[in-house]
C-alpha cells in the first residue's frame, strides 16, 4: 500500500515561488509513476506534471510548462514540485499521486494512490 504525504503549501504573493514536497512510502520507489495535480474551487482536478521514478523525461501540462518543475530525491523517496512566478490562478489544493509502474496519462484516472493535499494560495 503506497502512502503519500504532501507538504510545502502556503500563502504567497504573485510572482513568488513555492516548493511542494511529497514523501512516498510503502512500495519500491524506483518503480512508480509520480504526479502532481491541482484542484481549484469549483473546478475539476487538473494534472500538472508527472514522471517515472525509474528515470524519464517529465511531462507537464501546457498551462504550467516553464514555471513548474517536478524533481525527485531518490534517497528520501520524495518528489518535489517547484512553482515559480506564481499567479493568482495557481491558487488550488495540490495533490501528489502515484501509480505502481510506468506513466501513460496525466489524468487522475491513471493514478490510484493520492495524498491528502496541500493548499496553495496566491494573492
Amino acid at each position: 500500500h503506497v502512502q503519500l504525504v504532501e507538504s510545502g503549501g502556503g500563502s504567497v504573493q504573485a510572482g513568488g515561488s513555492l516548493r511542494l514536497s511529497c514523501a512516498a512510502s510503502g512500495y519500491t520507489y524506483k518503480q512508480m509513476c509520480m504526479g502532481w495535480f491541482r484542484q481549484a474551487p469549483g473546478k475539476e482536478r487538473e494534472g500538472v506534471a508527472m514522471f517515472y521514478t525509474g528515470a524519464s523525461t517529465p511531462l507537464y501540462a501546457a498551462s504550467v510548462k516553464g514555471r513548474f518543475t517536478i524533481s525527485q530525491d531518490n534517497a528520501k523517496k520524495t518528489v518535489y514540485l517547484q512553482i515559480d512566478s506564481l499567479k493568482p490562478e495557481d491558487t488550488a489544493m495540490y495533490y501528489c499521486a502515484a501509480r505502481v509502474g510506468g506513466c501513460a496519462f496525466l489524468s487522475e484516472k491513471w493514478f490510484n494512490y493520492w495524498g491528502q493535499g496541500t493548499q496553495v494560495t496566491v494573492s
